[in-house]
């Protein structure tokens, strides 16, 4: 725990940006994946994998960290994470992949203020200008080119969906102060296995098992659960111990931006002006947030330091 809290914040905003550029690659992964593995049984097997090569991997720290505590908060953040990821998949149903990319984002613009409600901590001006500014870019990117925003059923699925992803990045900041990471993060994938079992031993039919005969499918599988999963699951639960949830939730969202840069080289999609202003004003939220963040936290530093030196004069 000591080695992890000497590694500077920004090579943790690194970590978290890197998820969202694997997820982002992902979109392109499961395009033809989804059409022979229902959504629900595939998030299942990506979970329930990686649930056993991460506990397989840190099992010496599952060992001695393993409670009834982490089995608890683990439960929390995997019923959050899994539910949230299957709601979103079931939106997806009734709605188009650039309106659920959008609607996915906005738990940048509600992340700061659920962590106000949990904390009680009033999120920053920046964090707000910042998250306003990402939606409008993910928007401009993501939405077709009437922008059109009548609310369908999905829609709403969806919204529900950005609401349980700003829950878990809030209680994932707030659980990993006091438990071991890795020992929730375990916890978090097997129950959202279960989730996603459970959800589709409901509603969807198994895939049939010669689809496992193709190479292409093992291909996709091999990145969903070693990339798109274990390293990122575990990368954002890092990351999200050590950056602010607001910061974390803005970096995440750029996933919206490498799903169509990752169109763009392997589909030849072309980038338009509407995306190219969206990419820019995504930008610009990612330099907002950044740079007045440094600016409150120099102000605070400066406010300690002067509270310390009133104190030490006689």
């Amino acid at each position: 725990m000591s080695s992890r809290r000497n590694i500077p914040v920004g090579v943790w905003k690194l970590a978290l940006a890197a998820c969202a550029a694997i997820w982002g690659g992902s979109f392109v992964v499961m395009k033809d994946t989804l059409d022979v593995i229902p959504p629900a049984w595939l998030m299942g097997i990506r979970f329930a994998a990686s649930a056993v090569i991460v506990g397989a991997l840190f099992w010496r720290t599952l060992r001695d960290n393993l409670d009834a505590s982490h089995l608890l908060m683990g439960a929390v953040l995997g019923l959050a994470s899994g539910a949230a990821f299957v709601v979103q998949n079931l939106g997806l149903d009734d709605t188009t992949h650039g309106r659920n990319a959008f609607l996915t984002a906005t738990y940048c613009v509600m992340t700061p203020f659920i962590n106000w409600v949990v904390t009680r901590r009033r999120p920053g001006g920046n964090n707000v200008i910042a998250a306003l500014l990402a939606i409008v870019g993910v928007g401009l990117v993501a939405l077709g080119d009437d922008l059109s925003l009548d609310m369908s059923r999905g829609d709403w699925m969806t919204l529900v969906a950005a609401v349980l992803f700003a829950v878990h990045i809030v209680l994932v900041a707030r659980f990993s102060s006091a438990h071991d990471v890795m020992t929730l993060t375990v916890v978090q994938l097997a129950v959202s296995a279960l989730v996603a079992f459970g959800t589709a031993l409901v509603l969807e039919r198994p895939p049939a098992p010669e689809v496992f005969a193709s190479p292409d499918v093992w291909a996709s599988l091999a990145y969903l659960v070693l990339l798109s999963s274990c390293v990122c699951m575990v990368l954002q639960n890092l990351g999200q111990a050590h950056v602010p949830p607001a910061q974390a939730s803005l970096l995440l969202s750029l996933e919206s931006v490498f799903a169509v840069v990752a169109s763009v080289l392997f589909y030849d999609e072309l980038v338009t002006p509407r995306i190219a202003v969206g990419f820019g004003t995504i930008f610009v939220a990612v330099l907002v947030s950044e740079l007045l963040s440094g600016r409150a936290g120099r102000r605070e530093e400066r406010a300690a330091s002067g509270r310390s030196d009133g104190l030490e004069r006689p």
